[in-house]
């Protein structure tokens, strides 16, 4: 069976305020598959956000120009837990809900060339328009807390709160014993709600000026992915989760490099050997009104 994808970027994400390089910042990894099976990987580390979207914008036109399939990953949440967008306010009657929320996020997120944003405005501005209080985003400076957004944790047990975690995340601590945090978390060890909600307008800006680039599982349903499935789409995005593989950085090699590296060479093996496509597909556990929730709104993580 032929391979899905020619082409594998993997993209480890960072909310950094500033231009940063090295550790805990942005690395990108872009495999490539030969017409012999021989492969081509480059990584790189850009220092901003911006020049991270159109260096990975550039690679994937080049790709498609001269015919090659990609998978895109990005490790942050693709969405939100359900009802979200209804809470926000969106419309969701013309609308599915994740791309309401992207669209919203797209609209919404002010990045600067400095790589300075407004994450935490922007999270106290939902905040109050879905509850008119301190949740369910969550985690900021002392000197940036404000009466919608705090430093600590509001009560997700309270009658009418958003879940605190989407389905994608109990299942991946379930399956793979990691402990994955919630997207309304901003700020601490191991947060990725600031990731998430800058990463979405990237994603929605690929997606928008990528030719036939598919948001999985939302523009895709699940199933075992075929070539033929595949027949119009040049590029796929799809979330990915790192603590999902054991990754062992060579000798000196930063961890972030090392996430990137061996991810994207485990779906490039996975995808010659034939078995990538079961990937794209539901665990048996999960309810039919659960599928509806994660491919209306909430997204899933490739993982195998």
């Amino acid at each position: 069976m032929a391979p899905l994808f020619d082409a594998y970027i993997i993209v480890d994400w960072s909310a950094a305020a500033r231009p940063v390089s090295g550790a805990n910042s942005i690395w990108i990894c872009v495999l490539e598959r030969g017409a012999s099976g021989s492969l081509t990987s480059s990584s790189f580390n850009p220092t901003t956000r911006l020049e991270a979207r159109q260096l990975i914008l550039e690679a994937a036109i080049d790709l498609i120009a001269r015919g090659r399939r990609i998978l895109i990953g990005f490790d942050f949440a693709m969405g939100y837990p359900a009802g979200t967008a209804k809470a926000l306010g969106l419309d969701i009657e013309t609308t599915p809900p994740w791309r309401a929320m992207h669209d919203f996020l797209a609209r919404h997120v002010v990045e600067a060339e400095d790589n300075s944003n407004d994450r935490f405005a922007l999270a106290a501005s939902m905040n109050g328009s879905m509850t008119g209080t301190a949740h369910p985003f969550w985690g900021v400076p002392a000197s940036k807390e404000a009466p919608t957004l705090a430093a600590r944790k509001g009560d997700f047990s309270a009658l009418g709160s958003l879940p605190e975690h989407r389905l994608a995340e109990g299942w991946i601590k379930s399956e793979f014993q990691a402990n994955p945090k919630t997207v309304w978390q901003l700020l601490g060890a191991g947060a990725v709600g600031s990731q998430s909600l800058l990463g979405i307008a990237t994603a929605a800006h690929l997606r928008e000026h990528l030719p036939d680039a598919r948001v999985w599982p939302f523009e895709t349903g699940f199933g075992d992915l075929t070539a033929k499935r595949l027949e119009n789409t040049s590029c796929i995005l799809a979330e990915i989760y790192p603590s999902t593989l054991s990754v062992s950085p060579k000798t000196g090699e930063i961890l972030d490099l090392a996430q990137v590296r061996m991810l994207s060479n485990h779906f490039e093996s996975l995808d010659s050997a034939g078995i990538l496509g079961g990937a794209f597909d539901l665990p048996d556990s999960i309810s039919d009104g659960e599928i509806h929730k994660i491919i209306d709104e909430e997204g899933w993580i490739l993982a195998k």
